[in-house]
């Protein structure tokens, strides 16, 4: 039995990627979207910490 192996296996080795050349319009996606992302990271820090989502502005009176 001394021709098993125990433990984990250890994982195959991968090619790395090649650094392709990006064009513009990747380029405005990519931006876009960690863009996208910080902004809401930033929204769900506000929600969490119990601040009012809507901001707020003067309140009209009932009164005609």
């Amino acid at each position: 039995m001394s021709g098993r192996q125990g433990g984990k296996a250890k994982p195959l080795k991968q090619k790395k990627k090649d650094q392709r050349d990006l064009d513009p319009e990747e380029l405005a996606f990519k931006e876009k979207q960690k863009q996208d992302a910080a902004a809401k990271k930033a929204f769900m820090s506000n929600v969490k910490s119990g601040k009012p989502l809507v901001g707020g502005g003067i309140k009209k009176s009932g009164k005609k």
